[in-house]
């Protein structure tokens, strides 16, 4: 475990960066708002990360009280990381932080990579935007599906793969819809009424989305 480093400035932005400014450690906080994930799924949807600095950054968020490591019981039995209620309330910083950087997110480059799930915190901003508060909300795109738990409630803010139950809405778009949401040049409504978001359901949800 690397010894804490600090700015050693008695001001509460420079107390939070000696947790959390470390590179990897908030892409770490958005990959497990999904839930308790395995070592290998987060370096799977890290590319980039080196094995030692992904396990060097998961005992140091351990060690500060933003995350936990537990065994699942059989037949699992495996390790899995998830977050503590404290790393949880990173969820608005990261939300801050991506509503800001959309106008730095341009067009995809060719190095990009891309996973489904890394629109997931772009959509909840764009449908809260849209007047939608709360539900369970499924998104399809051509690159994988994910779900949406739209509210204030406790749990995890989305997760990978088709929703658990019926959902409330479902939204079946491209990924340049999706990543014109998320770069903000166009809102979740104006998607829909284009015909770049395609809504189903009969959910609150979806029928705000329709009647809008």
């Amino acid at each position: 475990m690397s010894p804490r480093r600090s700015y050693d400035q008695y001001c509460s932005a420079a107390r939070a960066l000696d947790v959390v400014g470390d590179r990897w450690t908030l892409l770490i906080v958005r990959e497990l708002l999904a839930g308790p994930r395995r070592y290998t799924d987060l370096h799977a949807d890290l590319p980039g990360v080196s094995t030692d600095v992904l396990a060097s950054r998961l005992k140091d968020m351990e060690r500060d009280g933003l995350t936990t490591r537990r065994r699942l019981p059989p037949p699992g039995a495996v390790y899995v990381y998830e977050l503590t209620g404290r790393g949880a309330e990173l969820l608005p910083v990261l939300q801050a932080l991506g509503a800001w950087g959309e106008g730095e997110l341009g067009e995809r480059r060719p190095t990009d990579a891309l996973r489904a799930h890394w629109f997931a915190l772009p959509l909840l901003r764009g449908l809260r935007r849209a007047g939608v508060d709360e539900g369970l909300v499924e998104v399809r795109l051509e690159e994988g599906a994910f779900h949406l738990h739209v509210g204030d409630g406790p749990g995890p803010v989305y997760g990978d793969g088709r929703a658990p139950r019926e959902p409330d809405a479902l939204l079946t778009l491209d990924a340049d819809a999706a990543a014109a949401v998320a770069r903000g040049d166009s809102g979740v409504l104006d998607a829909v009424r284009a015909g770049r978001i395609e809504v189903a359901g009969d959910g609150p949800p979806a029928k705000a989305l329709r009647a809008a």
